[in-house]
């Protein structure tokens, strides 16, 4: 199932996308039956997906993001293979969806892409095993780790460099029905492939990210954990359309401008 979050009549609602058609769901996709079992009902309603806008596939509390999860990005800039995941943190204030403008800031040098896997939880996981992670999963999604370089230097950490406003491109959609675990990741720069990669390259995998986020602080229904970049990462400048692409889950585009 595609699930998708879409304006239409002032509304904002949750669908399940088939085809070019969209059916409503009921509430909220991260509704709970009994056991805690994620359950998805449709209300009946139907819409045209070509005469509604679509937006990011969830509001999340906060965004989990790798750094350094893919061995060809630490052979990239010879860096070690870390011992543990590198996490940091995006502000849900940064999220933008499909089809919508990255913001340059005004006096920033250098803002690069980077194309990744979204995980998006389910229903809230604390202190969650390997084994049982998946079961907390709604699904998995695009995502654009829109960087700042010069502030990533310049600070030492990464909350400015990470953290404006459209910084985290999410979407079109959330994919419910795939392994995450061989996917092919591909990000494109005005049509020009730049990165291309398998998550069979990760480091640490959707199962280990959930069971060492979640030993750390809940994930939340709606949460999306950011599985890290590959090698190829690199500038966008105004003007520039930036793509990135999922084997088996789509396409999200995103136009760059620059801040007035």
């Amino acid at each position: 199932m595609r699930i998708v979050r879409f304006a239409t009549q002032g509304r904002i609602k949750y669908g399940a996308l088939k085809n070019d058609t969209i059916h409503g769901i009921q509430g909220s996709p991260f509704s709970q039956g009994k056991n805690h079992a994620i359950m998805i009902k449709l209300d009946g309603n139907i819409y045209d997906s070509r005469e509604v806008k679509l937006l990011a596939p969830c509001l999340p509390s906060k965004i989990v993001c790798l750094g350094l999860n893919y061995r060809s990005h630490a052979k990239e800039f010879n860096l070690p293979i870390p011992s543990v995941p590198l996490i940091f943190l995006k502000p849900s204030t940064a999220i933008i969806g499909p089809d919508s403008e990255i913001i340059l800031p005004r006096f920033s040098k250098r803002i690069d892409y980077e194309g990744e896997l979204g995980i998006v939880i389910g229903k809230k996981a604390k202190d969650i095993s390997e084994n049982h992670a998946k079961e907390y999963v709604l699904g998995y999604t695009c995502f654009n780790d829109v960087s700042d370089r010069h502030a990533q230097k310049e600070d030492g950490q990464w909350t400015r460099a990470k953290g404006y406003d459209t910084f985290a491109p999410l979407g079109p959609w959330i994919e419910t029905e795939i392994n995450p675990d061989d996917l092919k990741v591909e990000t494109y720069l005005n049509g020009d492939l730049r990165q291309s990669t398998r998550t069979s390259d990760l480091i640490f995998n959707t199962a280990k990210l959930i069971s060492f986020i979640s030993g750390i602080m809940a994930l939340l229904p709606g949460d999306v954990i950011a599985t890290g970049t590959a090698s190829g990462i690199g500038r966008m400048n105004p003007g520039d359309v930036v793509e990135v692409k999922i084997e088996n889950i789509g396409t999200l585009k995103n136009f760059v401008i620059k801040q007035d």
